[in-house]
């Protein structure tokens, strides 16, 4: 039975985007960490967990699809295609339960955070 791709050539291109969006997948991941881990409160902190922790699950998550479809056949279409159904889940419930989380700590009471608490902190310690 023949496979696509046929050509050593598109095989190589193929692993070299795939390689490319699971390296960018990664590096979103990373700044997502770095930006929760640095910024000062609660919700700045929800702002890379929410955005970047989402662009780099698409990346990665697009190219295992395209990393699985390279047989092109009927059971990498299917599982290729169940991969994206999830991409479509998680783009959906993100943003949803980003905002869930704000509006909780908005009715907890929690204030953001300000330049003046900060100079109190610094005056105090």
């Amino acid at each position: 039975m023949d496979k696509w791709p046929q050509n050593h050539e598109e095989i190589h291109f193929m692993n070299f985007v795939v390689a490319f969006l699971l390296l960018f997948g990664l590096v979103f991941f990373t700044g997502g960490g770095v930006g929760i881990l640095r910024f000062p409160d609660f919700y700045t902190r929800l702002h890379p967990a929410g955005k970047l922790d989402t662009l780099g699950t698409l990346l990665m998550i697009a190219g295992l699809a395209l990393y699985h479809i390279h047989d092109l056949t009927l059971s990498s279409v299917l599982v290729s295609a169940k991969m994206i159904l999830i991409l479509v889940f998680i783009f959906l419930s993100s943003p949803t339960a980003t905002h869930s989380i704000v509006d909780a700590g908005m009715r907890a009471g929690l204030r953001p955070w300000t330049k003046e608490i900060y100079e109190k902190l610094e005056k105090n310690s």
